[in-house]
């Protein structure tokens, strides 16, 4: 009896997914995922990472005239090709720390779908329609991927970076209508060239926009070059030397093709409401229930215990005194500090007061200890559970299961604006009467025959 071949499964159904095959709450829920990644996107305007990145691809167009290709660099208003434009918009949309993440595959699709899928949509003059079905196509492989590496692999590997280029490598591939076996290359060619480690976040280093711009740009590339006749290894991900022997010991090969057709996994995906880790929000979340419960002010607090999944002392652990904004986003202290000074972690929070001696000294009061039931719980589940500690001597506990932002507790569309309209108004990326033109049409793009720019160009 042969051995199912399971990236041909995924394959095949990436490269054959209609439109009419997908649920309307799912295209409904992409559509509220597009634009939650569009606020993120333009919020990386002025983050220098992001500028780095945006600058290297300006000079690697060789033309001096920014607008000298069919797609759009949403930070800059630039054209260029669409291997440079999804480079950089992966790389802003991802330095927010806004974009959505897919809980049981702790991976964020948006910021390596999207990007590739505007840039390539654009160019191909493809429309409002083809470039959902081919967001659905990125979303439900990527998440597999990320599912199927499993919890070791998230340990050491930014899943985003590295599952990342096979959802790129997707997206790409059905929008340029590959089909199964040209897919397959793609994903070859993809997987072997995944990439991103967690050491960055020790150093406060930019390696996490990085991550998102390769695997966002090398998954176009993969799709492209597999159109034109460019091979890959046909078992990239459950092969003898395939990515899951490089990169886990806990692979799960079933979960690539998971209720394929069935299950829509983009669905379960989550939006991220305060700008931080997600691995920080629901204990956030918690601490804030028992705030409000209890009417409480940060001086009357001594301590604050998170009781934690082993994946959030993992990515937050290293993370003691952060020296810069975004490091201080994967800092469970800073986030719990400033949710207890102002009820929310947003941009200004982050950007005015992550090293303010107040939110310091509370910082260094949170400690993180591994809870069982939570830590049996995730991927799937994300709970929170503080015990807070008083300095009359009381103990208090909070708990939260499902998150602000998880799909059991998510964003309406209105929410969803007003967030897209805050991370703009954050970065002066684009004013509020472009970002409501483009949001509406973002709203609508199931209307749109062919995909333009979204905002005008300088």
């Amino acid at each position: 009896m042969s051995t199912p071949h399971l990236s041909e499964e995924l394959a095949t159904f990436a490269a054959n997914l209609q439109i009419r095959d997908i649920p309307s709450e799912v295209i409904n829920r992409a559509e509220d995922l597009l634009v939650d990644w569009f606020g993120s996107a333009i919020a990386g305007k002025g983050s220098r990472p992001v500028e780095t990145i945006t600058q290297f691809a300006q000079n690697m167009s060789g033309f001096s005239d920014s607008h000298v290709g069919p797609s759009e660099v949403l930070i800059t208003r630039a054209s260029s090709s669409p291997f440079l434009a999804a480079m950089t918009n992966a790389a802003a949309s991802h330095v927010a720390e806004q974009d959505d993440v897919h809980n049981g595959s702790v991976f964020h699709p948006a910021t390596v779908v999207f990007p590739p899928a505007l840039a390539c949509a654009q160019a191909l003059g493809a429309s409002g329609e083809a470039m959902l079905t081919a967001v659905v196509a990125g979303y439900e492989v990527g998440i597999r991927v990320g599912e199927f590496l499993g919890r070791s692999h998230y340990k050491v590997f930014h899943t985003t970076g590295t599952a990342g280029t096979l959802a790129a490598a997707a997206t790409v591939g059905h929008l340029l209508k590959l089909n199964t076996e040209q897919m397959l290359h793609a994903f070859g060619s993809a997987g072997t060239q995944s990439a991103g480690l967690w050491e960055f976040l020790r150093d406060a280093a930019d390696s996490k926009q990085l991550h998102t711009a390769h695997a966002a740009a090398t998954g176009l590339m993969s799709a492209y070059i597999a159109q034109a006749g460019f091979t890959g290894a046909k078992q990239i991900l459950e092969g003898k030397q395939g990515m899951a022997a490089g990169m886990s010991s806990d692979s799960n090969a079933s979960k690539l093709i998971d209720g394929l057709g069935t299950r829509w996994a983009l669905a379960e995906t989550s939006f991220k409401y305060h700008a931080s880790c997600r691995h920080t929000h629901p204990a956030a979340d918690a601490l804030l229930q028992v705030m409000l419960a209890h009417n409480l002010k940060p001086s009357d607090i001594a301590k604050v215990e998170t009781l934690v999944h082993q994946g959030a002392i993992d990515v937050l652990g290293p993370v003691t005194n952060p020296a810069t904004v975004h490091q201080s986003k994967f800092s469970m202290g800073t986030v719990l500090a400033l949710i207890a000074h102002y009820q929310f972690a947003g941009l200004q929070e982050f950007e005015q007061h992550f090293h303010d001696d107040a939110i310091c000294a509370f910082r260094d009061c949170v400690t993180m200890t591994l809870d069982p039931e939570v830590d049996n719980a995730y991927p799937q589940r994300w709970i929170g559970k503080v015990k807070v500690y008083l300095h009359n001597g009381q103990i208090l506990n909070g708990r939260v299961d499902e998150p602000k932002g998880d799909p059991g507790n998510t964003l309406s569309r209105t929410e969803i604006t007003d967030k897209a309209m805050r991370l703009a108004a954050f970065s002066g990326g684009a004013t509020p009467a472009e970002m409501s033109t483009a949001v509406d049409l973002l709203w609508n793009v199931r209307k749109q025959s062919k995909m333009g720019f979204l905002l005008p160009r300088h």
